[in-house]
């Protein structure tokens, strides 16, 4: 489902946003991290693995499917003949006569070893199976769903530790150019060239870059910490992951997007598997207000001597048939009411199908909308922190020739941050925003 998700985006280089970077991004070093060792190495495939395997809310997703499997096969099993092998031993307190005490009983020594063969027959069985059928695909479409939400959720994490390391980088960057601009700033001051307010502008700037720095390595470190717990069970914190951001292919036209939102919708296959439990629910209801028959075939020893033969020289060993019709008769309008409730939610079902496909139509265009504005202004983006990278050094250059202002280069380099940052975000924006629709369409 995940091959559109890893073709994604964009990477850049710091000084060429455009270029695709690929690149391993290792964490920072920390206190806990184990030196010794080499951080393990994860793509974003590598990320969905191991989220699928410690989620818990997917795990209760894929749970749940298993279970109704499990009931499709219990309900299965009604519908063919149960085979029982049944022994017991009745005692009873003589009297002198060859029944004992107790004149319901066959007998002082009583033995009972016989196997038994028994098939219920009902006009609900076959429905009960359908049901539980149709509750299976229902729990099947919710594992999907449960799946595609668990992508959006490991994208945004994954690529949200790139993006703070990108950012955290451009941090160190911005830094060491209000030091090297400070520098600047003091040596014209000792030629006499500019006034003591420029060298303190340039220390403000330069104080609010380290500032701007240590945000930057906070947020890098809380964004690892968020990515360990989705993917590690004992919350390893030595890991790397691979820059893969790149400037993304175009997306396929929006009828080709509807239509897989028609054939792939989860949403949609839940609803109307709903249906078709309520549909059969309705039939179950009917059917329990309509006679059943039970059937019994019996074989072994029913007999006062626990023998093939009894003391008589007659065979023990026999057989016997039952057949047992059920007709129900009157149970105070009990029957009655299961079916208006049955029917009470196979309505809300239709209701809900109805919305699901509005909602459907609503939805694949918004996220349509959205991942293809976002697609478009990463072009834009790239451009934009290209322009700013070329215009502090040219007006970097423009005030060592006393042509700029120090407020032009602090603006300068404030500029060429935001410009960086914004691409970075931007690249995110759209993963999540691919993500979002291929929740609705699958991969295309």
């Amino acid at each position: 489902m995940l091959q559109g998700i890893l073709l994604a985006i964009s990477a850049s280089g710091q000084d060429s946003p455009s270029k695709v970077s690929g690149q391993v991004l290792t964490p920072a070093a920390s206190a806990d991290t184990d030196s010794t060792r080499a951080p393990l190495i994860l793509t974003l495939q590598d990320a969905l693995t191991r989220a699928k395997a410690n989620d818990p809310h997917f795990r209760a997703a894929l749970t749940e499917l298993g279970l109704a499997h499990q009931d499709v096969v219990q309900g299965r099993a009604q519908l063919l003949p149960n085979v029982n092998y049944n022994m017991q031993f009745i005692y009873t307190q003589g009297n002198g006569t060859p029944t004992g005490r107790f004149l319901a009983n066959n007998g002082v020594h009583e033995y009972i070893a016989e196997g038994n063969v028994h098939q219920a027959l009902s006009p609900g069985m076959l429905a009960e199976y359908r049901k539980t059928a149709a509750a299976e695909a229902l729990a099947r479409a919710k594992s999907e769903i449960a799946t595609r939400g668990l992508v959006v959720t490991v994208v945004q994490a994954y690529y949200g530790y790139v993006v703070a390391q990108r950012k955290y980088a451009t941090a160190q960057k911005a830094a060491s150019e209000s030091d090297r601009f400070l520098g600047v700033s003091q040596k014209l001051q000792n030629g006499g060239e500019v006034a003591r307010s420029d060298v303190i502008k340039a220390q403000i700037q330069n104080q609010q870059q380290q500032r701007e720095l240590q945000n930057a390595f906070l947020a890098m470190n809380k964004s690892r910490l968020d990515l360990a717990v989705l993917l590690f069970p004992n919350f390893e914190e030595n890991f790397s992951v691979v820059d893969d951001l790149r400037l993304p292919d175009p997306l396929p036209s929006f009828p080709e997007v509807q239509a897989a939102g028609t054939r792939n919708n989860p949403e949609i296959r839940g609803a109307l598997a709903t249906l078709r439990q309520t549909d059969q629910e309705v039939k179950v209801a009917w059917t329990s207000m309509l006679p059943s028959v039970g059937l019994d075939y019996f074989y072994g020893i029913d007999a006062n001597q626990f023998a093939v033969r009894g003391r008589n020289g007659l065979r023990n060993l026999g057989y016997a048939a039952t057949a047992t019709l059920q007709l129900p008769i009157w149970n105070w309008g009990a029957g009655y009411s299961k079916v208006k409730q049955a029917d009470l939610r196979r309505q809300q079902a239709h209701v809900e199908l109805s919305f699901a496909q509005r909602r459907l139509l609503a939805d694949l265009r918004s996220f349509y909308d959205e991942t293809e504005t976002s697609r478009a202004q990463l072009e834009s983006l790239s451009q934009t922190a290209e322009l700013a990278s070329d215009s502090l050094r040219l007006t970097t250059l423009r005030y060592q020739a006393g042509e700029a202002t120090v407020l032009e280069v602090v603006d300068a380099q404030n500029t060429l941050t935001l410009a960086r940052n914004a691409y970075d975000d931007g690249q995110v924006h759209f993963q999540v925003a691919l993500a979002n629709l291929q929740t609705l369409t699958g991969s295309f």
